[in-house]
């Protein structure tokens, strides 16, 4: 633990996505500075650098460090996991002409925050991620702001790469497509592609992309675990060729609001639910109907027609009921899932 000291500013639970570190006394009063205008919290950490950095590695989203580049490195590397969970690091000097982009450039955000500090510190932003060198569209946060999920990492870094030392890639997608960046491509044929936009799973040698298309609606008899709902969502995604990453939401009757194997399903994987009630539910035409529901529940159906409302104007009906023990679920795909991306339709 970093022992107490009057010029740290940091407070237990204080919600700052924001660290500044730093060891000489000319870099401690630049780190508070720093800390003051970028909204963060300031820790002195001479003598105590590695303690400090494992004690906020996962508390902070982003990282600034005023002191050597090697002492940085040396520090965070038995902390790195990947680009998608580790924060973004900046590394400045103390005078603070320069901030290096070290660690988390894009998705972490390191790249922004390094102008950031240079604008603050009257110094040079450094960035060396080769995208950003050589013009190319960050892919990653092109994907980010899209709401795309890649299927392989790995094989989306290399598209990455290929992006970077070819200057263009092809795009096809199932749905309509923004604009896109000049270096992107869209093609008319999925074989062509090096990147497909698609929520289905298939064999290929392009990037699967998924977007947030899919509304599973839900049913369940009283007391269904969570573990069962989890069991009928994945057996429907294998057995429809769904790609698991595409769920934007759940869908269910508004009797379900207080059913914990639901609720508890929804908070593990991180989705929302939308309730709605048997009025809202029955004025839904061509979906299936089922009489013991109706007995139950006063509606004609739950999953189909709490998909269809959820997914909004315009989607389809992908996945009729299909029925698991206990459990029945459907599917629904929003119409236009790339424009809904980009005004955050994720309640999270």
């Amino acid at each position: 633990m970093t022992p107490d000291s009057p010029t740290n500013t940091a407070e237990a639970g204080s919600g700052r996505r924001c660290a500044v570190l730093a060891l000489s006394r000319g870099g401690c009063a630049l780190g508070r500075r720093l800390a003051e205008s970028l909204g963060g919290d300031f820790f002195a950490c001479k003598g105590q650098v590695a303690a400090t950095v494992a004690q906020i590695w996962d508390r902070y989203q982003a990282i600034v460090c005023i002191m050597a580049t090697g002492i940085v490195v040396r520090t965070i590397a038995p902390l790195l996991r990947d680009k998608y969970r580790d924060p973004a690091i900046v590394v400045c000097d103390a005078q603070g002409r320069f901030a290096i982009s070290l660690l988390s450039g894009h998705l972490g955000g390191a790249n922004d925050l390094a102008q950031r500090v240079a604008a603050a510190t009257g110094g040079q932003a450094v960035l060396t991620t080769a995208s950003d060198v050589l013009g190319r569209t960050a892919l990653d946060l092109w994907c980010r702001d899209l709401g795309l999920t890649p299927d392989d990492k790995g094989a989306f870094t290399r598209a990455m790469a290929k992006l970077v030392d070819q200057g263009t890639l092809a795009v096809w997608s199932r749905f309509s497509l923004p604009e896109l960046p000049p270096d992107l491509k869209p093609v008319a044929t999925r074989t062509a592609a090096d990147l497909i936009i698609d929520s289905r799973t298939e064999d290929t040698a392009a990037v699967l992309l998924h977007p947030k298309a899919l509304v599973i609606g839900i049913g369940c008899n009283r007391g269904t675990p969570a573990e069962a709902i989890a069991q009928a969502v994945a057996a429907t995604c294998r057995q429809q060729r769904l790609a698991p990453q595409a769920i934007a939401r759940l869908a269910s009757i508004d009797l379900k609001q207080d059913e914990k194997g639901l609720l508890e399903f929804a908070r593990q994987q991180h989705l929302a639910i939308d309730f709605y009630s048997k009025d809202q539910l029955n004025q839904v035409e061509g979906v299936s109907t089922s009489e013991a529901v109706q007995r139950a529940t006063g509606a004609k159906g739950v999953a189909e027609p709490a998909a269809l409302l959820s997914a909004g104007p315009g989607s389809t009906l992908l996945v009729a009921k299909l029925k698991w023990t206990d459990v029945t679920t459907a599917v629904a795909e929003i119409a236009d899932p790339l424009a809904l991306s980009t005004q955050g339709t994720m309640d999270q």
